[in-house]
């Protein structure tokens, strides 16, 4: 798996105004900002991308992923 295969998944399943995915093929770290994310917990912004990514974690492709998860403002800030 490539950084710009989770980048496309995260964006092609959450409406976002960024996405940065770093990561070595197998655990990757994502910096993910989207007007979703407002006024949501931690968690919930988690459980939001994460879900972009279910099969591909499920089947074991996709091994770990890390996630910064901001709202436009925050980003901005």
């Amino acid at each position: 798996m490539t950084e710009l295969e989770v980048k496309n998944m995260i964006e092609a399943g959450l409406d976002t105004e960024s996405v940065e995915v770093s990561g070595d093929g197998y655990h990757f770290e994502a910096k993910v900002v989207s007007q979703a994310f407002e006024g949501k917990r931690p968690v919930a912004r988690q459980q939001l991308v994460y879900a972009t990514v279910q099969a591909e974690i499920s089947s074991g492709e996709l091994h770990a992923l890390s996630l910064k998860t901001l709202t436009p403002a925050e980003a901005s800030a």
